[in-house]
């Protein structure tokens, strides 16, 4: 290509960024509050709920949605208690938030909205669309697994035992021990250092209770029983290359991905060529490109 395509290429593009972000500025709407959840809506039209995971603010999905547009209505979740928003109490904190998002659809009037969840978000996704089939059009889950702790190889039985001592261990622990393990837990979710560090903020401006209650629920418990329920599409995202020095491979991690989604009929698995676990800043364009050509298609 000549020196002045490529310039034409480039200004073409940052014209097309720059009309993108003045659609979103303008259809940005106030934040909602909704029993607990802040949801910011971004944009018109099909309406897309975008939940994100364990610790995360709901910045998480900003990009991404402003990638998807025009023609989409992004619904934005900031879930209670993480990245500094205000705790509530929950027996069970994702059956709470599943049975608050799917109000909100109804109070909303979403007419079978698209849910994108990462991480736990993922999880939430899945919760709800087994709980009221049919009242979601499609799932795209951002690399979340059903049953996190079989990657250890544990029962369901196991799992409850051993997410019960972490729930313990993690109120138990100290000041400095608790930005010591929220350090480690970030280690790797990104190949970005600042974006490593953005997630380390949230975590350490979580609410410890929320944070210990939401992860035992996830290495705790097996929502593979509720797949066969599932009728929306599904669209799986999954990341590998952090795992690579501890022996992992893209087909190996596929398989896995593959094993655990095999109960959710019809479930689509792709793998980021190299993204790390927070995929939408890690391999944005082809999260978008896959989010986009899955929500095309019939």
């Amino acid at each position: 290509m000549s020196r002045s395509k490529r310039s034409w290429a480039g200004l073409f593009g940052a014209a097309i960024g720059i009309l993108t972000a003045l659609y979103v500025a303008r259809s940005e709407a106030a934040t909602a509050e909704f029993r607990d959840l802040r949801i910011e809506v971004v944009g018109d039209g099909r309406p897309v709920v975008l939940i994100p995971g364990l610790n995360s603010a709901a910045a998480t999905w900003t990009e991404t949605c402003a990638a998807l547009q025009p023609g989409v209505q992004c619904h934005i979740v900031q879930l209670p208690g993480f990245a500094g928003a205000p705790a509530v109490a929950a027996d069970n904190f994702q059956h709470g938030m599943r049975d608050r998002l799917l109000a909100y659809l109804d109070d909303r009037q979403l007419e079978r909205p698209v849910v994108i969840g990462h991480s736990l978000g993922g999880t939430l996704a899945l919760q709800m669309a087994a709980e009221k089939p049919g009242r979601i059009e499609r799932l795209v889950i951002v690399d979340a697994l059903p049953f996190l702790a079989g990657l250890r190889g544990m029962t369901p039985e196991a799992a409850r035992g051993m997410a019960a001592g972490m729930r313990q261990q993690m109120l138990s622990a100290t000041p400095v021990q608790w930005e010591a393990g929220t350090r480690q837990g970030a280690a790797g979710m990104s190949r970005s250092p600042a974006n490593t560090e953005r997630v380390v903020a949230w975590g350490l401006a979580s609410d410890r209770a929320t944070t210990a209650q939401a992860m035992s629920e996830l290495w705790g418990e097996d929502l593979r029983p509720l797949l066969p329920r599932i009728t929306a599409p599904t669209l799986v995202l999954g990341a590998w290359a952090a795992y690579e020095p501890m022996g992992a491979t893209l087909e190996s991690t596929r398989r896995i991905f593959e094993t655990q989604y095999a109960g959710l009929n019809g479930a689509k698995v792709a793998m980021s060529q190299r993204g790390h676990h927070f995929l939408m800043w890690d391999d944005a364009d082809w999260l978008v490109g896959e989010v986009k050509g899955f929500l095309a298609t019939k």
